[in-house]
């Protein structure tokens, strides 16, 4: 009895069993289905707005201040902040300076935006100006700019005043380089034991591989010469700004190639296009193209104290009658660039009409038969070939030019990445360099380009050429404080005269500027003529 009631009981048990299972399935499956149709009814998530971007190169380094280039700057713009930039119309426009006034001949009083977070979380505040002009003095490529400022004197937590050696009237201009560093961060030493605030240019330094800025995006990932991506800055402090999230920069140094990933969708925006192309993308449907002329001088600058020949300055002269610069224009540039024959472009106070390029071959070997170089003589040349635009085939016509008086050249070109330390080095005779004025006035030309070298002031320090001519240094020296408009634009004049009659470097042209992207975008809005084009503010529809 005891057995046969246990088997009832247990198929009982085994039915209870079997009914609750099934029961189960059943409020699962309901389950199931309640949560998909739950799913299909909501709201698809918003998807991220992403730039895909494309320049020629990726920035050097995460320090601002280890290189003075159009590259780095650029690379400020996203990272960090200044205390006042330009809009389109080169107008100074408050970022984290929100007033400024003038107390004194030599100070000039900046008024801080409050409630500004750098990107580790610290606050901004006037101490972090006055820190950052202070590296800004130390760092060979900026010293020279900042050379005519004293310094920065806290008045407190959101006051800063900036302090010239003498009157000088370009203090707004330079505040637009003034991107505050985040002084917390960047004092102290790192886990190597090294000054995280050390400038270093070739090899490892805290600032190099970290950033902390107040500007719209942080640096979240990067691969040197593959990809870097920025990440929207959750706590920036201009909420009414664009709405890219995240930007992916990709390196792209071949022209056609970048063009072709515009072309098929890879990538959203692009800078520069090259000339070549510019027809292509304007009647493409979909995409829409921006340029404007540019104030970018590209140059070849001879080493004098390197190779003997380029002292001579019968030689530069014949060099530079033997340079056509509208036919480079015209068949390299496709017409996208203006001849020069100075530094100094049309509408600069230092510009002169009469000083125009004076491409005359039977000139320039007049002058070669002249000089003490008559048969000609070897010299080595390097050149980038994803800086400028077409610079490295603008070196190859430059080299194919000379041997047309006997001066054979050896011509090496090399990545922006390597071009810079091997340019710095001095490492050839002739090397080629662009330069847009920093202060969009010409004295920032000869500051850097002409003045006699001195590591000291850093005034010449991309003067690989080693020109060095005294009554430049004087002229252009005197123009920084010169207050009269007319005297000063006369000093500027003359230096670009001594300049030219003595050849001390060739001039080849004006750069232009152009950026391609979708046409979703509000891409006329963010760029200049700087070529800083405010990203922050990019609207994606």
């Amino acid at each position: 009895m005891k057995v046969s009631t246990f088997k009832t009981a247990g198929k009982f048990s085994l039915l209870v069993l079997s009914l609750l299972v099934a029961a189960l399935m059943l409020v699962g499956c309901s389950g199931e289905e309640k949560k998909e149709a739950a799913e299909k009814a909501a709201p698809a998530a918003p998807e991220k707005v992403t730039l895909k971007l494309a320049m020629d190169a990726d920035p050097v380094s995460l320090d601002p201040h280890v290189q003075l280039s159009g590259g780095m700057l650029q690379f400020s713009h996203l990272v960090f902040d200044p205390l006042v930039r330009y809009d389109k119309d080169m107008n100074f426009v408050p970022r984290l300076a929100e007033s400024w006034e003038r107390i004194d001949d030599l100070t000039m009083r900046f008024h801080l935006r409050k409630g500004v977070k750098f990107h580790s979380g610290n606050d901004f505040t006037a101490k972090d100006v006055v820190f950052t002009l202070d590296r800004l003095k130390k760092s060979d490529d900026f010293k020279g700019l900042f050379e005519p400022f004293s310094g920065a004197v806290a008045v407190d937590d959101y006051t800063v005043d900036l302090v010239t050696k003498k009157p000088y009237g370009l203090v707004l201009n330079m505040a637009t380089y003034v991107f505050p560093l985040d002084s917390k961060f960047y004092s102290g030493t790192d886990d190597k034991g090294k000054a995280k605030d050390a400038i270093v240019k070739t090899d490892y330094s805290f600032a190099n591989e970290n950033e902390s800025g107040t500007g719209p995006f942080v640096v979240t990932s990067r691969e040197q010469g593959v990809k870097t991506v920025f990440t929207r800055f959750k706590d920036y402090w201009n909420k009414d700004t664009g709405n890219v999230e995240e930007i992916i920069l990709a390196p792209i140094k071949n022209d056609a190639t970048r063009t072709a990933a515009l072309m098929s969708g890879d990538v959203d925006f692009v800078m520069p296009v090259p000339p070549q192309d510019l027809d292509r993308i304007k009647s493409t449907d979909g995409l829409q193209l921006v340029t404007m002329s540019g104030s970018r001088i590209i140059t070849f600058q001879l080493n004098q104290k390197r190779n003997p020949a380029l002292a001579d300055t019968k030689v530069r002269l014949a060099m530079a009658y033997a340079y056509d610069n509208q036919g480079v224009v015209e068949k390299i540039m496709n017409g996208f660039a203006t001849a020069a024959g100075q530094m100094s472009p049309k509408g600069y106070v230092g510009h002169l009409d009469t000083l125009v390029p004076r491409y005359d071959l039977d000139k320039a070997k007049a002058l070669m038969a002249e000089s003490g170089y008559p048969d000609g003589f070897e010299a080595t040349m390097i050149a980038p070939n994803n800086r400028y635009v077409n610079d490295e085939k603008i070196a190859e016509a430059f080299a194919s030019m000379m041997s047309k008086i006997g001066i054979k050249i050896s011509l090496k070109t090399m990545p922006k990445a390597q071009y810079w330390d091997q340019f710095d080095a001095q490492v050839a005779d002739i090397q080629l360099i662009g330069w847009h004025s920093d202060t969009e006035d010409s004295g920032n030309f000869y500051e850097f380009l002409s003045m006699c070298r001195n590591s000291e002031t850093g005034y010449g320090q991309y003067n690989s050429g080693n020109y060095c001519n005294p009554k430049v240094d004087e002229l252009t020296l005197a123009a920084q404080t010169e207050t009269d408009p007319a005297k000063r634009a006369a000093d500027l004049q003359e230096v670009e005269k001594i300049q030219y009659d003595e050849a001390g470097y060739i001039p080849l042209h004006w750069q232009n500027l152009s950026w391609a992207s979708k046409a979703n975008m509000n891409t006329e809005d963010i760029v200049n003529v700087m070529n800083f084009p405010y990203f922050g503010d990019l609207v994606i529809n």
